[in-house]
């Protein structure tokens, strides 16, 4: 069934590009796209642009995906990533991989593939390896056999891309220099890239820019999106203790209650983005914990209170630790009581800069054409450990299309396998584009 059909005319070959439901681009000679009775939307490529055959690609995909599915069926958390860094290890020696370095960060790999094109600089290409503890209801055949874990954010696609492009780039290495390969522990919550960078990678192994790429829900299939500059926010993470006196529910007024000033606290910590930030600039600061007492009866002596703070300037997310005290603070002692913070600076902003985000989008544009890749996709609030790298070396971090699924950190995601062969594709671009033989 034609769902949508974006045409690409391909003046040399004769021939177009159709978007098929979920397969993705597939080619077809003119004749058969002009005898659709389906209405077609034209969309012309210049003659310059050269879209890049995307069928060796399909072809590795059916054993990409059988890797996907394993790594799907056997989550694993944070840095205790044994049997997928196992995997991963054997998968590249298998392709030929001769360099491969393990246990960096406890469980993460870099691996080097040399290109035949010469001497050139080295680039690092990431994937995150980790799982999240969700309890899965995708109902897939390849679901998580272990109970409360789950690839939810898609990254055993993304490790399955890059030991894709591994095996592609290790048998032809039609490039100069060499690509690092850098599978990494923990991205979901033990900061496994500051890690890495801490480890010494880039110099270890002579990296000069890094790229990085995420699966988007969303986002059609066989299209990709970035930006330039701030590509994803700065995090904060704060805890904040309330501490009131305790007493008989009975009898309020012979206590100060932590309660009422922790749901004065909670509303007006919101006026700190809606009255205290510049519209025109990001932040958002979310209470997402709150415990206080055990028993019907008590007014309790304290209150917890934890949330996050994301900003896209790193100078508003530094100044929201003296914001949220002086609010919190305020209010607690207003009502007789008073708080403790605890304030913790996380991961810093992912920054694309702008000659690698341009390498990137030649790469992607070169494999879908013009039209299938937004580069001026609109920051996220979300957070990303990658950020790391990118303060220590020039990099870009691009989306890659999932189709319309479940969102990622939903129990129903899954990784589309359809999107996969754009994934490797676009890894193996980007090599040819960056590392190109003279």
């Amino acid at each position: 069934m034609l769902l949508s059909a974006n045409n690409v005319i391909d003046k040399d070959r004769q021939c177009g590009v159709l978007e098929l439901g979920t397969n993705g681009l597939q080619r077809f000679p003119m004749e058969c796209i002009k005898a659709l009775k389906h209405p077609v939307v034209v969309r012309r490529i210049c003659e310059k642009e050269q879209m890049r055959d995307l069928e060796i690609f399909h072809d590795l995909k059916r054993e990409a995906a059988d890797w996907r599915r394993y790594l799907h069926q056997n989550p694993e958390l944070g840095y205790r990533l044994e049997n997928t860094a196992r995997f991963v290890a054997e998968k590249l020696a298998s392709f030929g991989i001769n360099h491969i370095e393990t246990g960096i960060a406890e469980t993460g790999i870099v691996a080097l593939i040399h290109g035949q094109g010469g001497d050139g600089p080295t680039i690092g290409l990431r994937a995150d390896m980790d799982a999240l503890p969700i309890l899965e209801a995708s109902n897939k055949p390849w679901s998580s056999t272990i109970p409360g874990k789950m690839h939810g954010c898609g990254h055993d696609g993304h490790t399955a891309m890059l030991l894709g492009a591994a095996k592609y780039l290790a048998s032809t290495r039609n490039f100069k220099g060499a690509v690092a390969l850098i599978f990494q522990p923990a991205e979901e919550d033990g900061r496994g890239g500051e890690r890495m960078v801490q480890e010494g990678i880039m110099d270890r192994f002579g990296i000069s820019q890094v790229f990085g790429m995420h699966n988007e829900p969303g986002l059609d299939v066989g299209t990709f999106a970035i930006c330039n500059g701030p590509v994803m926010a700065a995090l904060g993470e704060f805890d904040i203790v309330v501490k009131g006196r305790g007493g008989h529910a009975a009898e309020p007024h012979r206590s100060v209650d932590p309660i009422v000033i922790a749901a004065q606290i909670i509303l007006g910590l919101q006026t700190l983005v809606s009255r205290q930030t510049d519209p025109l600039k990001s932040l958002v600061v979310s209470v997402t914990k709150l415990r206080a007492g055990e028993a019907y009866n008590v007014i309790p002596e304290t209150v917890e209170l934890a949330g996050t703070v994301r900003a896209l300037a790193p100078s508003l997310r530094e100044s929201a630790e003296k914001q949220i005290h002086a609010a919190a603070q305020g209010i607690a002692r207003g009502f007789g009581g008073d708080i403790e913070l605890n304030y913790r600076c996380l991961e810093p902003l992912t920054v694309n800069s702008t000659a690698e985000t341009n390498l990137a989008i030649k790469a992607a544009r070169a494999l879908v054409g013009s039209d299938a890749v937004n580069d001026k996709f609109p920051p996220a609030m979300g957070s990303e450990d990658f950020s790391y790298m990118l303060e220590a070396r020039p990099g870009s971090y691009i989306y890659l299309g999932n189709g319309q699924t479940a969102a990622v950190h939903n129990p129903e995601y899954d990784f589309n396998d359809e999107a996969m062969p754009y994934g490797i594709a676009y890894w193996v671009n980007l090599v040819e584009t960056v590392l190109a033989v003279d």
